[in-house]
């Protein structure tokens, strides 16, 4: 660690919380500076507790960046769920993080009445207030504490930057006094190869978010260090029926070639290599009741229908 000796350093986690699409992926990966968490226009694209790390001055912040909070339909919802106030249970500091455009919806109810059960610090997060005039923010900030009461509102476009300073050297004074967890250098703990398949997700939704369904997954078959350097990878694109795979591949499979380009060109800036990219499209039929996924993305497989 790079850090003086006669320092004390710090070293914490935060739980992001909040309903689908509040901002929370763009906000993690806003306050690492660097890309760890997928965004998507799609709701609820974050499956897995990705942890993002930043440093602010001698303290380390680790991030979990928990599945946005809704009503459970599915298996799958359920399991994201539970594991997203898991993570929030776990924490040193719960921040929740709302849509200030949207205000105290439907959402945002069901996550501040379960919060109080969180004995945890906890610091309000208004998003998104470049779209929306002061005066119904303040009225907002307002309403929300009288609901739950946080220790410190903070008011911020994860978007443009604007108040993440300001967030981001708080959060360090929260942190606990304690040795750093990861080295210096690190921005993420989900291995390179989860990093990957989550992009190419990412590519996915982008381009057919009003086509497919998002209980696709991708997986990272194969990752071959080659002797010039390069890096030689295989994804395994997973869809429920065949209809979807005709979708993902496109005619004459123009559709997944653009995917992969994309995906290869972010992949290779995380990996700070030249990637070659092979993608694969299969029908895995009702993978969403599959408990052996759920274990490789980190999820606990609730019982039941």
């Amino acid at each position: 660690m790079a850090t003086p000796e006669h320092t004390k350093t710090k070293a914490g986690f935060v739980a992001l919380i909040g309903a689908p699409n509040a901002g929370k992926s763009t906000l993690l990966n806003a306050l690492v500076g660097s890309k760890v968490s997928i965004v998507s226009r799609k709701v609820q694209t974050t499956r897995v507790l990705v942890r993002g790390i930043a440093i602010e001055g001698t303290a380390q912040i680790i991030f979990v960046d928990t599945p946005g909070i809704f009503k459970p339909k599915r298996r799958l919802d359920r399991a994201m769920v539970t594991s997203a106030w898991g993570g929030a249970s776990d924490a040193d500091v719960v921040a929740l993080l709302l849509d200030a455009r949207k205000g105290i919806d439907e959402e945002a109810e069901a996550i501040l009445e379960k919060l109080p059960e969180v004995k945890r610090p906890k610091i309000l997060i208004l998003n998104k207030i470049d779209l929306i005039e002061r005066s119904r923010l303040l009225a907002l900030a307002a309403a929300v504490n009288e609901k739950v009461p946080f220790t410190d509102t903070f008011m911020i476009s994860a978007l443009k930057g604007d108040g993440l300073a300001k967030l981001k050297t708080h959060l360090a004074e929260l942190m606990p006094e304690g040795h750093w967890l990861y080295p210096e250098d690190q921005i993420s703990d989900a291995p390179l190869r989860m990093l990957a398949a989550e992009i190419t997700r990412e590519k996915i939704y982008e381009r057919l978010h009003e086509e497919l369904p998002y209980q696709s997954t991708v997986e990272t078959d194969q990752w071959q260090q080659r002797p010039d350097g390069s890096i030689r990878i295989e994804q395994t694109v997973f869809v429920e029926r065949d209809s979807q795979r005709k979708i993902v591949l496109g005619k004459g499979g123009q559709t997944i070639k653009a995917i992969g380009q994309s995906a290869r060109k972010e992949i290779a800036e995380i990996a700070e290599a030249p990637v070659h990219l092979f993608l694969f499209v299969k029908v895995r039929e009702n993978w969403g009741d599959d408990p052996e996924r759920y274990r490789e993305m980190g999820l606990e497989f609730p019982r039941g229908g």
